[in-house]
C-alpha cells in the first residue's frame, strides 16, 4: 500500500507514463548490486531532464524519499530505496556529445562509463576513470561515489575529471555548478561537494568530462613473486624510482589460486599460487621502449618469475587472472564483505602483515586484490552465510580491519562510497565534529530530507539482511 497516494497521483498526472507503479516495475527498482530489496512506490522513468525537477518538487513538498538509479551496480546499498518513495530511474538520459577541440565530454547523467570511452576514443581522446563494471555503470553513478578503478594510480579518479556538473536541487530546482571551460573560479565550489555524495544532496543529470590524448601505445608484464610482503615491498621499490604504471593491479596467494582453479592451468609453471603484480605502462612509443629496460631490470632483480606481453592478444591473456579471480572466489564461501579501503603507501607491508594475522585468526578466506599505484585494495572476506561461527567471524573480522585501516592512516572506502554497507564503519574515519559538519550540509542543501534517506549517517548491518537469489549482468561470480 503506498504511503503517499495523493503525492504519487499528482506525480501520474504530471509525467503520465513516465511513472510506473505496478508491482513488476517497483521490485525491478527495489534492490542494487547489494541484492537487498526496499520495495519503492513508484518508479519514474525520466525523458528530459526537466522530468526530475518535477519530480523532486513534488517529492519535497510531501516528504516523499527519492533514490536516483542508474544501473544499480553499486555494492553498498547506495541504491536501494531503503525508506520506500519513489525511485528515479536515469536509464534514458544517456546523450552523449565529444568536443573534439577543447577535449571535453558532455554526457547526461545515464550514459555508461564505456560508452564515453568509445565516444571519446573514436575522437582520439581518452577518459581514463574505469571502474570493473564500466560497460554497465552510468557516469551519474560514477559521481554519486566517486568511482575510480585501474586507471586511478597515473591518472586519477572521477573527481580529476569533472569539468562542471548540472542538475536538481531537492526542491526541484535547476542549477550548475561551473562551465564548460577549463578554468571557474566563480563562488563556492559546490560542484566538488556533490561529487562523491551519493544523492543526498541532490540529482545529478549531466556532466562536462575532462579528457585526455590517447596514448600511443601500451605495455603490459606480469610478475610474482616469494611472498606478499616481497611482492608489496617491489612496488615500493618501482615507485621510489618514479616509475609511473598507467595500471598496478596486486593480487594475493589466494587470489591467485582461485583464478587458477577456474583457469585450470598455472600463471607460472611450477609456481602455482604466487602472489602478482599485473603492470600495464601507457605512453608515447619511444617512452615506453626506454621504459621497458628499467622495468625489466626490476623484474629481474625483485620477482620470482615475469613475462611480458609482445602484443594485445598476449596483454590479454596475462589479464585472464585479474578478471578470474574475484568471481572464483566463490568457491571459498557463498558470501562475501567486499571492502574497497586504501592503505598508505609507507604502511604497505604492515598492511600484509596484518591481513596474515587476521586470516588465522577469523579462520576465514580472506583474498584480496587490488590497485598498488594508490593503494586501494578490494579485501573479500569468505564466509558461508547459513554457518553462524563464520558469519559471527566474518563480522568481528571487518571491524578489526576498518579500525586497523584508519590506524594505519587509511580510508574506508576508495571507490564504492558508504551508503548502507559502511554505514557502521563512518565514524571509525570521522570525528563527531565532521560527522556533523556533514549532517549540517544535507539538512543545508536538503532541509526536508527527501534525498536518499537512510544511508550514510544511520547504522545499518547489511550482512544482516536477506539477500535476493538473483544473477545480475555485471556479476563476477
Amino acid at each position: 500500500m503506498s504511503a503517499h497516494p495523493s503525492a504519487t497521483r499528482q506525480l501520474k498526472r504530471r509525467l503520465g507514463s513516465r511513472v510506473d507503479t505496478s508491482r513488476a516495475g517497483c521490485w525491478a527498482a527495489s534492490f542494487d548490486s547489494s541484492k537487498i530489496s526496499f520495495l519503492p512506490e513508484a518508479v519514474v522513468t525520466p525523458l528530459k531532464e526537466e522530468d526530475i525537477g518535477v519530480a523532486l518538487e513534488l517529492a519535497n513538498k510531501h516528504r516523499v524519499p527519492v533514490t536516483v538509479r542508474g544501473r544499480g551496480t553499486t555494492l553498498m546499498g547506495s541504491a536501494a530505496p531503503v525508506r520506500g518513495g519513489w525511485v528515479i530511474d536515469m536509464l534514458k538520459l544517456k546523450k552523449i556529445k565529444i568536443d573534439a577541440d577543447a577535449g571535453m565530454a558532455h554526457a547526461q547523467a545515464g550514459a555508461t562509463t564505456a560508452d564515453i570511452q568509445r565516444a571519446a576514443a573514436a575522437q582520439g581522446w581518452f577518459y581514463p576513470p574505469d571502474p570493473s563494471s564500466k560497460e554497465y555503470c552510468t557516469i551519474g553513478g560514477n559521481i554519486a561515489c566517486n568511482a575510480g578503478g585501474m586507471h586511478g594510480g597515473k591518472y586519477g579518479v572521477t573527481r580529476d575529471f569533472i569539468v562542471a556538473l548540472r542538475g536538481f536541487l531537492p526542491t526541484g530546482e535547476y542549477v550548475e555548478w561551473g562551465t564548460a571551460t577549463k578554468k571557474f573560479a566563480a563562488g563556492f565550489n559546490l560542484r566538488d561537494l556533490w561529487i562523491g555524495s551519493e544523492g543526498m544532496l541532490g540529482i545529478v543529470t549531466g556532466a562536462v568530462l575532462k579528457l585526455i590524448p590517447q596514448p600511443a601505445t601500451r605495455w603490459t608484464l606480469l610478475t610474482a613473486f616469494a611472498d606478499e610482503v616481497a611482492a608489496l615491498q617491489a612496488a615500493r621499490t618501482l615507485f621510489r624510482a618514479r616509475v609511473q604504471p598507467a595500471i598496478c593491479e596486486f593480487l594475493d596467494r589466494e587470489s591467485v589460486l582461485c583464478a587458477e582453479r577456474a583457469m585450470q592451468t598455472t600463471i607460472f609453471p611450477g609456481q602455482a599460487g604466487r602472489p602478482v603484480i599485473l603492470l600495464e605502462f601507457a605512453g608515447g612509443v619511444s617512452e615506453i621502449d626506454d621504459l621497458k629496460f628499467e622495468v625489466l631490470a626490476w623484474a629481474q632483480a625483485n620477482a620470482a618469475a615475469f613475462k611480458e606481453a609482445r602484443s594485445r592478444e598476449e596483454a590479454e591473456q596475462l589479464w585472464a587472472v585479474r578478471r578470474k579471480c574475484s568471481g572464483a572466489m566463490f568457491e571459498l564461501g557463498d558470501a562475501k564483505l567486499n571492502e574497497d579501503i586504501v592503505v598508505p603507501m609507507r604502511n604497505y607491508e604492515k598492511f600484509a602483515r596484518f591481513l596474515a594475522r587476521l586470516k588465522r585468526s577469523s579462520q576465514l578466506h580472506i583474498p584480496t586484490f587490488g590497485h598498488l599505484a594508490d593503494g586501494n585494495l578490494h579485501v573479500n572476506i569468505m564466509y558461508h552465510r547459513e554457518n553462524p561461527t563464520e558469519t559471527h567471524a566474518a563480522e568481528l573480522a571487518v571491524q578489526t580491519l576498518m579500525e586497523t585501516v584508519v590506524s594505519l592512516g587509511g580510508s574506508i572506502s576508495g571507490e564504492h562510497g558508504i551508503g548502507l554497507a559502511k554505514t557502521p564503519f563512518l565514524r571509525i574515519q570521522h570525528s563527531p565534529a565532521q560527522v556533523k559538519a556533514m549532517q549540517a550540509v544535507k539538512k543545508a542543501l536538503d532541509p526536508r530530507g527527501i534525498c536518499n534517506p537512510g544511508k550514510m549517517f544511520e547504522v545499518v548491518r547489511i550482512w544482516k539482511y536477506p539477500k535476493l537469489q538473483i544473477k545480475l549482468p555485471w556479476d563476477h561470480k
